[in-house]
């Protein structure tokens, strides 16, 4: 597990996610645009350092299927960005992806891994407000999908704990289970 967490804060860090130049919007959106990137590269990379192609196989539907979602809903519900480009604001892409990245590589190397992970999904969901891309409510919403889809698709590398969010209508919640 030390090896995925040193991975993972190895490689979101290598990068060298940028400040954004004298805090512009273009700059954020930028700054925004390499720190999902980074994620996502993370996201594959950690496990497939390890060769643990379940684990970047778990990545690929983990985020494949964040974005089909966030799309899904972008088409259904077509809301005004706020600096009036286009009609795709709701939910943000770039917050769903890289919170999907963040849930996968959590749920499966740890909080080692996940930590700095959303720390940057995080920065990332900022900068899409600062850069006047999405309002508050496309970020949340975005992280919320983003990892929800990320612990549902991604197992632990170690399966003898096992987590599994659960929802219905009246109630929701987490089980978690350990095999000894």
């Amino acid at each position: 597990m030390f090896k995925a967490s040193a991975a993972c804060t190895a490689a979101l860090l290598s990068l060298g996610i940028p400040a954004p130049a004298a805090a512009s919007e273009k700059g954020w959106d930028d700054a925004g645009t390499v720190a999902k990137n980074a994620l996502v590269v993370a996201a594959f990379g950690v496990p497939a350092v390890q060769s643990d192609w379940e684990g970047v196989l778990e990545a690929g539907g983990s985020i494949g299927g964040t974005i089909l979602i966030t799309q899904g809903l972008k088409e259904a519900f077509p809301s005004r960005r706020p600096d009036g480009s286009d009609n795709k604001s709701f939910p943000s892409g770039h917050t769903s992806t890289s919170f999907a990245a963040a849930a996968t590589l959590h749920n499966r190397y740890g909080w080692e891994a996940g930590l700095p992970a959303y720390v940057v999904a995080s920065f990332v969901g900022l900068s899409r407000v600062e850069a006047k891309k999405h309002r508050v409510g496309d970020v949340l919403v975005g992280a919320a999908i983003g990892t929800a889809t990320g612990h549902l698709i991604t197992t632990r590398a170690n399966d003898r704990v096992q987590i599994f969010p659960w929802g219905s209508t009246n109630s929701a919640g987490v089980d978690v289970s350990f095999r000894f």
